[in-house]
């Protein structure tokens, strides 16, 4: 049983960047490695690999590195590693403390009762915190049947064990993650773009200037002295305020005019290429301007996301709160401004009224 904590014993980045073909490679060669180690025992055994990992989180964490330029490959890199081996599994634990720990912990604690199960793997030569549990649950028996697969350099809580080193380096990176992005770095997605604009304090979350601009933003302007920033208004958790977004008002109303048979596939322009390709029924082939796709994320934005405050995703193209409200002023209650809103009222400030409630003749007309 190879039990591997994918949070930290990172496959090297170059099977990740072959997606679906690179995790089916990644089994193999894992799955053929360990056998190769079994010696004359390997028509007898059966190796079956679990890896548990917050893929969201591991996927932020390799972009920032720098080894990972597109989060997909990632997760289609898991799929293949999954489909490449019948008794192989890799699992997104999800957001949490430990989430992967634990369930590695619990999963060793089933197979050393398992007198089936010949050898235990552990892939965690880079967290000392299971040197305390191994300590707990592996007896003077037992520690024949574990080896510590070595990605990174062991640790020396986890060396001092004194159990069985196998060194992998040829399908797991030996460094660590680090954070290598510059803080004024741009990503290669409009909605990484929308996401880091730097957030403007205006009177009202939608303004125009000169005519010409449309300003989102949820910061409340007031005078504030130098030595202090200004204190959002109203702040959701966990997530936060969606940074805002400066559109052009004219491009804004050309791109909302097109109709039903142009109208602009929001994720090949704001992600990247659409998965539907070409059998998506909205516009691929139109030549988007900067301006263009300001306008674009602006209208995707006025969409919910379906997790809310709870989205992990970092460059997340939909909403997590109602962009239209506005402040009238001190004493007065917040004003949601949309037409038919479409977010739920915990996405709104406290107290808010809805001056034009949701309709659902509006919805199937004007959806975007």
């Amino acid at each position: 049983m190879v039990l591997i904590d994918g949070d930290g014993m990172i496959f090297n980045e170059t099977l990740i960047r072959q997606g679906i073909e690179g995790g089916k490679q990644a089994a193999t060669l894992l799955r053929n490695t360990i056998l190769d180690n079994c010696h004359d025992l390997t028509d007898q055994i059966e190796v079956m690999a679990k890896v548990c990992a917050n893929i969201t989180g591991l996927s932020k964490a390799m972009r920032r590195d720098g080894s990972l330029d597109n989060p997909d490959d990632l997760r289609e890199f898991t799929l293949g590693f999954t489909q490449g081996k019948a008794s192989f599994d890799f699992i997104d634990v999800g957001h949490g403390k430990e989430r992967a720990d634990s369930k590695i912990k619990e999963c060793m604690r089933w197979h050393l009762r398992n007198h089936n199960c010949k050898q235990i793997l552990l892939g965690i030569s880079h967290d000392a915190g299971y040197a305390p549990f191994l300590d707990e649950v592996v007896t003077k028996d037992d520690r024949s049947r574990i080896t510590i697969i070595e990605g990174p350099p062991i640790v020396r809580e986890l060396s001092a064990t004194g159990l069985q080193i196998l060194t992998l380096n040829d399908i797991f990176r030996a460094e660590k993650l680090i954070d290598r992005l510059p803080t004024n770095e741009v990503p290669s997605t409009w909605a990484g773009v929308t996401s880091i604009a730097p957030p403007v304090p205006t009177p009202s979350p939608v303004s125009v200037k000169s005519g010409s601009t449309t300003t989102i933003s949820l910061k409340k302007a007031t005078p504030t002295p130098t030595h202090s920033k200004p204190v959002p208004i109203w702040a959701p958790t966990p997530r936060g305020l969606d940074p805002p977004i400066t559109v052009n008002a004219a491009v804004l109303d050309r791109i909302k005019r097109r109709t039903t048979n142009n109208k602009l596939c929001n994720n090949h322009y704001l992600r990247g290429p659409c998965a539907k390709g070409d059998e998506c029924c909205f516009e691929h082939q139109y030549k988007a301007t900067e301006e263009d796709l300001k306008a674009i994320a602006y209208l995707t934005r006025l969409n919910p996301c379906l997790n809310g405050q709870d989205c992990e995703l970092e460059f997340c193209i939909y909403g997590h709160h109602c962009p239209s409200v506005s402040f009238p002023g001190a004493g007065k209650e917040p004003v949601c401004t949309a037409f038919g809103c479409r977010f739920q009222k915990e996405d709104h400030p406290p107290n808010t009224t809805i001056k034009h409630p949701r309709k659902e003749r509006w919805e199937k007309e004007y959806q975007y």
